[in-house]
Order: C-alpha cells, then sequence, then structure tokens
C-alpha cells in the first residue's frame, strides 16, 4: 500500500499548473512529441499512477517558467 504523503506529487504538479493560468490540456500539448495521441490522458495518466519522469517534470516547470533547484534542508 502506498503511503499518504502530505501533498501528492500530482496535487502539487497540478496546483502549479492551474496558479499560473494554465490548464492540464495545454500543458500536455506544449511537452509532448509531435503526433503524440492523447497528451492529456496521457500526462493525467502519469500524474495519477505516479510514473511521471524527473525530466518530464522539468519540462512542465520550464513550460510554466519556472526552473527546479535542489535546497539543503
Amino acid at each position: 500500500m502506498k503511503e499518504k504523503k502530505s501533498q501528492s506529487i500530482k496535487d502539487e504538479i497540478k496546483g502549479y499548473i492551474v496558479m499560473n493560468g494554465w490548464r492540464m490540456g495545454d500543458v500536455a500539448r506544449k511537452i509532448s512529441k509531435p503526433n503524440s495521441k492523447s497528451p492529456l490522458q496521457n500526462l493525467s495518466n502519469k500524474l495519477n499512477n505516479e510514473t511521471i519522469r524527473y525530466t518530464e517534470v522539468k519540462e512542465i516547470a520550464d513550460a510554466l517558467g519556472y526552473e527546479i533547484k535542489w535546497e539543503r534542508k
């Protein structure tokens, strides 16, 4: 059984998308490969199943105008 995190990756990414006035479909189309079928469904599945790759998260951040930085706790 998966342990419940305080904020899931899905909620965090969707929060940034909405906060910046984008829709999931817009971001999915922007980061999808040319001729990709169902980019929104593909992205939604990856977020729901927590199978999204780090490179894809970086692409989403870049599309929204962010960069991911690692900071020591």
